[in-house]
């Protein structure tokens, strides 16, 4: 059932037409965006401006870009310290969705409980490059990167040390119920430590990614997991990347991105991988693991892979990772200015 929700937003702009058409127009498409809106869901759009924005008028703006409903325009009155060259909105619209509020630009000193740390949800199948751009946009943008495949097969590893048939729920349990881990910074380099032991490069094998895709399905892992991401994430500004950041981790992330690619690239790139580290294996092996991962990945019951509605999709197959990440941090710091 949709229930009525007003929504929140505001960007600063120069004062030129160009300024304000661009600024007002970026933002109710985030707005839209981020909210799975159309105009049928929107009752109506009230715009505001600071007494300073007097090139052109942002309703003007909206309704030039194409929406058609009813809008409300104002000018705020002068306040002494408020911030300059701001247009704010207010959208009232039905949805079944919590209201997802929207600050660009400066106006985001408007809501710093909201926007002095941000996350970037980075989703995707496996073997897409999500862990190679995800940590070159942290470098880029100086966040933090949170590999949290990388936790899922840290205990899919402890699993496969222990004979643990990965897919049985309740030996799994049993099995991680007290261990402990973590990932670690030691001189900006990634450890991922599972009972005081860096096992960094044990989970980056075929085995290990298998047995990380099964465990995890099972929610007890899952629970496990969630609440020392997600306390990373309220801590500092983080890019975080895996199977279900957006959908479930981080539904609230201000930005989200989905990375995918063909089975076929995917697996060429992994095996490039592979090899170039001196492991032993074939293209069809692979392919083989690729596409059963997908598999496993997009139908378990539990937090299954799928892009979220407000994820940005970008197809790598003919971008290098460094494409990528350039496209992921022009979009995000184009928020931030």
């Amino acid at each position: 059932m949709n229930n009525i929700i007003s929504i929140r937003g505001a960007v600063t702009a120069q004062n030129t037409e160009d300024g304000i058409r661009n600024a007002a127009v970026r933002l109710i498409d985030k707005i839209y965006f981020k909210n799975g809106l159309t105009d049928g869901d929107v009752v109506n759009i009230i715009v505001t401006v600071t007494d300073d924005i007097t090139a052109f008028s942002p309703a003007r703006a909206i309704r030039e870009s194409g929406h058609s409903v009813p809008l409300v325009s104002a000018v705020e009155p002068n306040t002494e310290g408020g911030i300059k060259h701001c247009i704010r909105v207010m959208v009232t619209a039905t949805s079944q969705n919590k209201p997802y509020h929207v600050y660009l630009g400066g106006a985001r000193a408007l809501r710093l409980d909201l926007t002095a740390t941000y996350a970037i949800a980075l989703d995707g199948p496996s073997g897409a490059g999500k862990s190679t751009v995800a940590k070159l946009v942290a470098k880029a943008l100086k966040i933090t990167y949170l590999d949290t495949g990388a936790l899922y097969r840290a205990l899919g590893l402890v699993c496969l040390k222990n004979g643990v048939d990965v897919n049985d729920g309740g030996a799994v349990e049993k099995c991680i119920k007290d261990v402990d881990v973590n990932i670690v910074y030691r001189d900006g380099v990634q450890s991922v430590i599972a009972d005081g032991e860096d096992v960094s490069s044990e989970i980056r094998t075929p085995e290990v990614s298998m047995a990380a895709s099964a465990v995890s399905a099972i929610p007890y892992v899952r629970q496990k997991l969630l609440g020392l991401q997600r306390g990373i994430a309220e801590k500092s500004s983080v890019i975080l990347d895996g199977r279900d950041i957006g959908t479930v981790v981080l539904p609230q992330a201000e930005f989200k991105f989905f990375l995918t690619a063909t089975a076929e690239e995917r697996a060429r790139r992994r095996f490039d991988e592979l090899t170039a580290k001196g492991q032993v294996t074939t293209y069809e092996d692979v392919y083989n693991d690729v596409v059963m991962r997908d598999l496993n990945d997009s139908t378990r019951a539990i937090a299954p892979l799928k892009r979220a509605f407000d994820a940005l999709e970008i197809n790598s197959d003919n971008m290098s990772a460094e494409e990528v990440a350039d496209y992921i941090y022009s979009t995000v710091n184009g928020d931030l200015l």
